[in-house]
């Protein structure tokens, strides 16, 4: 008799995480593959593309079902390229994970400056609903489709010295529910992760005790803030754990949520 649960719960589908080269997107893109979907990661730099490629062909994917192209997400003729690659290769997409985020501020909200607030809303929020745009007709074409956004906890109470940062989170829970409610008649899930302090490069001022002391202490103090029942980072592979069970038909009637993945940290009620 055949199992009820497959473990490849993605098989034959198509799916584009963005900024996939390190971090989370590159667990993201590892644990899909992982789950039997057609991967194909981006990065701004040709270097960082190829080396994660060769990762994860070596990591047991099929290589087959693994690509790769540059794309800067705040460039639009970057994102109709990473649109127009997926879909020669392919001929359709099932799933985005519009992954990519910047956080080039430190320091008291008040301090930062009109071009950096421009700079990160326009790769944070602004990058991700456009690349969304390009997307949604092909997902109407195959009558389903999942899109993810990454967020952060930082989205439901801007921590100290990455306030701006956190800003933009919170506009992306916003736009999460509003696509969730715009694309549900086309049967297309939106949903989105909030992951607390996950150990990554984007994340070393908070938990590297190597930084400049200046900014460690404003940091350290972040940290405190966000403190969690669980005592410890979080590793990039358990957020991608959430991102396949959202993309999943596990979550078939799940839209418009985000799921906080930070160790019990008080989000919200």
């Amino acid at each position: 008799m055949p199992s009820k649960y497959n473990a490849e719960r993605l098989q034959g589908q198509v799916a584009i995480v963005t900024a996939a080269t390190k971090g989370i997107g590159l667990a993201i893109a590892e644990r899909l593959g992982q789950e039997g979907a057609s991967v194909i990661i981006s990065s701004r730099d040709q270097k960082n593309v190829d080396e994660t490629l060769t990762y994860l062909k070596k990591s047991g994917l099929n290589p087959s079902k693994i690509d790769g192209i540059v794309c800067h997400v705040g460039n639009a003729e970057h994102r109709q390229q990473l649109v127009d690659f997926v879909v020669k290769k392919y001929g359709k997409i099932d799933i985005l994970v519009n992954n990519a985020g910047i956080n080039p501020a430190f320091g008291d909200i008040l301090d930062v400056e009109e071009k950096m607030w421009d700079k990160l809303f326009e790769v944070n929020v602004k990058a991700g609903f456009l690349l969304t745009k390009l997307v949604v007709p092909y997902m109407v074409k195959n009558g389903v489709g999942n899109i993810i956004f990454n967020a952060s906890v930082g989205g439901y109470h801007p921590p100290k010295g990455i306030a701006a940062y956190g800003v933009t989170k919170t506009a992306l829970l916003g736009l999460t529910k509003a696509l969730a409610e715009s694309l549900a008649n086309r049967n297309i899930r939106v949903n989105a992760i909030a992951p607390g302090i996950i150990k990554t490069k984007m994340s070393q001022v908070l938990w590297d005790h190597g930084q400049d002391n200046n900014i460690q202490s404003e940091a350290q103090h972040s940290l405190e803030e966000m403190n969690n029942p669980m005592n410890r980072l979080g590793e990039p592979e358990e957020c991608a754990g959430a991102v396949a069970f959202l993309v999943s038909n596990d979550a078939s009637y799940i839209t418009g949520e985000t799921i906080v993945v930070g160790g019990g940290l008080h989000a919200r009620l």
